[in-house]
């Protein structure tokens, strides 16, 4: 009898931060249940992650190997966030060659260490690896980085522009209300706005690269075995039974940071996907802050900021009297180096701590936070659910308003801050979450959810089995 060979999945990340994280979540989870792994960064973040993790970071193991492909964009600054439009329209047009070649160079050189690919576990917005997976006759999911109900409004771009309601006309839309209309015809939403609805739609042109980037990227879709989100039922559970009705089979999957917690150490533990260097000294700081009092600030990877936003951000915190924790990245201000007044810094030297990056994760756990002022990025979102930390929401792109209008209206857990941000407001909800009933009742509601997140994910749980559906049904299927 000849030994049964491992079942070998490939999976490719977007090349984002945001994107990678839960992919590799994705992959160590799979590799536990006994797969050979290939994960595909770009060669751009491939380089990034060897410089903010160390030059072996990526050595892997035996069986959970990285590779590389080029991302097709001439090369830029190493610390930067590369421009997202080039890099949807690049990853779509020059990536499939390179990736092909990658999968055929590790057909031909299968041996009882690498055995020959039999399924492919791509983001949601890399579907030219189809292709790759219809000509290699193995199935392939997508994984939307995204919330259902985000990707739920990406649905809707092509019925929108059917209704005649994307912003053809010209600017004027952002001011004059017109993004109040309510929409009342999506599947398993209600009360939704445009406004809510991800922002690629506010366009003025038909020909706008994202807006055609993610129509083309959903519309392929339906070419997959099937969909994984990074959710959990309770949560969404409306737009997931809409969603159901509309897609190939979709498995959620989430909190994969909750999943994670249940496997054993499989010396992986030690491969992290951090673009940016941490700062170190963040944990043991919040360790001398009492429970509860510190407020978090982060706006992710990609969100910018004019230096008057970052102004009007930092008075409020200063003037909110509270304690502090504010990760200002390399390139959070638009054409500027992050410059705060000397006077915020003296002002708030007691309380407040500055840093350029951290492990998020860690310090949202930490007992010292008491709430989270944050961009709405689903990781950002769900990493606080699981937390227990409820939130001030400040959406800049992409789903995060629709993710903002969840957190605050259906799940009581965030207030909405301005887009056009200014410090008596920023006081006020600071003050508000950290020091009223308000706060004291998102509070609550954030550990309701949380317990909800860790049944989901407990053995036994729906997305513990979720999990292993989708391996046995979709990627172990002949």
């Amino acid at each position: 009898m000849g030994v049964v060979e491992k079942p070998h999945a490939v999976c490719i990340p977007f090349p984002l931060q945001g994107h990678i994280n839960p992919m590799l979540k994705l992959a160590k989870l799979l590799h536990y249940k006994g797969f050979h792994i290939t994960f595909v960064n770009s060669e751009f973040n491939h380089q990034r992650l060897l410089k903010s993790r160390g030059p072996h970071s990526l050595n892997g193991s035996p069986d959970f190997q990285f590779h590389t492909i080029p991302d097709g964009l001439p090369p830029s600054h190493i610390d930067a966030t590369q421009d997202i439009p080039s890099l949807c329209v690049s990853t779509r047009d020059n990536c499939f060659v390179p990736f092909r070649n990658l999968l055929d160079k590790l057909n031909h050189t299968a041996s009882s260490n690498v055995p020959p690919v039999s399924c492919i576990v791509s983001d949601g917005v890399m579907t030219f690896t189809l292709k790759a997976a219809e000509e290699l006759g193995i199935p392939e999911v997508l994984l939307w980085t995204t919330s259902a109900c985000g990707f739920m409004g990406y649905v809707q771009y092509k019925h929108l522009i059917e209704k005649g309601l994307v912003l053809l006309k010209d600017e004027s839309y952002l001011t004059n209300g017109y993004l109040d209309t309510v929409l009342d015809w999506v599947p398993g939403m209600k009360d939704i706005r445009l406004r809510d609805i991800p922002t690629l739609i506010r366009t003025t042109d038909l020909n706008d690269i994202m807006l055609n980037f993610i129509m083309g990227e959903v519309e392929r879709d339906f070419k997959a075995s099937a969909i994984i989100l990074n959710t959990f039922e309770i949560l969404e559970r409306d737009v997931l039974d809409a969603l159901s009705s509309m897609f190939p089979p979709i498995y959620t999957i989430g909190p994969l940071q909750l999943l994670q917690n249940h496997i054993s150490d499989n010396g992986l533990n030690s491969i992290e996907s951090n673009l940016w260097q941490y700062e170190p000294g963040c944990l043991e700081w919040l360790s001398s802050k009492e429970p509860n009092s510190v407020v978090y600030v982060n706006f992710g990877s990609i969100t910018v900021m004019n230096p008057q936003q970052m102004i009007e951000f930092a008075w409020g915190l200063a003037n909110s009297k509270q304690t502090f924790l504010w990760i200002i990245r390399p390139n959070l201000v638009i054409g500027d180096a992050a410059i705060l007044p000397p006077e915020f810094v003296t002002e708030t030297v007691e309380r407040g701590k500055l840093s350029s990056w951290c492990p998020q994760e860690k310090v949202l756990k930490h007992p010292s936070i008491g709430g989270f002022l944050t961009h709405s990025g689903w990781n950002s979102t769900l990493e606080s659910i699981c937390s227990g930390v409820p939130m001030i929401c400040w959406p800049f792109y992409a789903e995060q308003p629709i993710n903002c209008r969840y957190t605050c209206k259906e799940w009581g857990i965030g207030m909405e801050i301005n887009s056009d941000v200014k410090r008596d407001e920023v006081e006020m909800l600071v003050r508000e979450l950290m020091e009223e009933d308000k706060g004291k009742e998102m509070k609550k509601k954030a550990m309701e959810w949380k317990n909800r997140a860790e049944e989901a994910t407990r053995p036994g749980g729906i997305s513990h089995m979720n999990l292993d559906k989708m391996v046995n049904e979709v990627l172990l299927s002949k």
